[in-house]
């Protein structure tokens, strides 16, 4: 899919990346040109990638990609189809490609193409508030309903029987059938992604989207970041409490209920109907497998086996936390 919220400026061939990123190795097909940068499974053949750590090994396996840049330790998992460019640091290195290929999205700045919706094809299409902007290009089915003070930036998509209430702010994310945004949230900001420097942190790009599928609730005031390199994805009837937040690429799966308070770090993936309780926190590039029941205030770091029932610091098997609190 083109990314319709940031252009790509590519193509660009692979001795100019290889310039970019400092790396003065000689590669047979360095005048090969590249089209995009994507993750190891979105990746095609013409398209570049990364691999920075064995977790991902299985992906890499299989990947589609004609470059990747990862560590000497790593290139190994990638198949022979698939050249690698040794590096040290495969974010930092990663994160200049990508600002290469996609300048504006290291900015989140305010949307100027936005008007008052009473100046637009929707004043009449949906039922809406007061005090509401509605961006370039953006796209809502039939029967919407928009509370007072909300923000639809350019591009938006949202499907038919959708309610978006008050005071929330949407960009860079596409919304499905009989979706509710409840009041207050903010979806589509760039996440939390960056490098510490002493002298200057060093922000890393975010050139994914926010992908809600049909049929979700977003409790009020929550966030939901969009994605660094691939997207971030509410799966279909899938609830979520209020003051929920959930960063860049995380995957939450079908038919899940997850209650206030929640929250989930980059790159976790979350599977089909998973119940967790208030306050618990998910740490990042972990998988809580399918039928999952994680006890509230619990804090997940390792991943989870499907039909697990879990519950405290570090989450455990319920059994046996429940003995050894008696």
């Amino acid at each position: 899919m083109i990314n319709p919220f940031f252009k790509n400026h590519g193509p660009f061939k692979i001795r100019k990346i290889l310039d970019l990123i400092e790396n003065s190795a000689h590669l047979k097909n360095e005048n090969s040109k590249v089209h995009d940068i994507k993750d190891l499974i979105l990746s095609t053949s013409k398209d570049i990638t990364f691999l920075h750590s064995k977790k991902y090994s299985n992906s890499a396996s299989i990947t589609k990609a004609s470059f990747c840049v990862t560590t000497n330790s790593l290139k190994h998992f990638l198949p022979a189809t698939c050249s690698p460019i040794i590096v040290e640091n495969v974010l930092l290195s990663v994160s200049l490609i990508t600002k290469a290929f996609y300048p504006d999205s290291i900015n989140d700045e305010f949307d100027n193409t936005v008007k008052e919706i009473t100046k637009t094809n929707f004043k009449k299409k949906t039922r809406h508030g007061k005090n509401i902007l509605i961006g370039k290009n953006v796209k809502i089915g039939k029967n919407c309903s928009i509370g007072h003070n909300t923000i639809i930036e350019k591009n938006v998509i949202i499907g038919n029987n959708c309610s978006i209430g008050s005071n929330v702010i949407i960009r860079n994310t596409i919304i499905k059938d009989n979706v509710f945004i409840l009041d207050g949230c903010v979806i589509g900001k760039k996440g939390f992604g960056f490098f510490p420097n002493n002298k200057r942190n060093i922000r890393y790009p975010q050139i994914g989207i926010v992908l809600i599928e049909d049929n979700s609730e977003i409790g009020c005031g929550s966030t939901i970041d969009r994605g660094s390199i691939s997207n971030t994805v509410i799966g279909k009837n899938t609830f979520l409490d209020n003051q929920i937040h959930i960063a860049h690429n995380v995957k939450i799966g079908n038919n899940c209920i997850i209650a206030g308070q929640v929250g989930f770090a980059g790159s976790s993936i979350i599977s089909d109907n998973v119940m967790i309780g208030g306050q618990a926190g998910i740490s990042g590039h972990i998988k809580v497998g399918n039928k999952v029941q994680i006890g509230g205030g619990s804090g997940v770091i390792k991943d989870i086996e499907d039909n697990s029932k879990v519950m405290g610091y570090p989450a455990k098997n319920l059994r046996e936390f429940i003995k050894e609190n008696k």
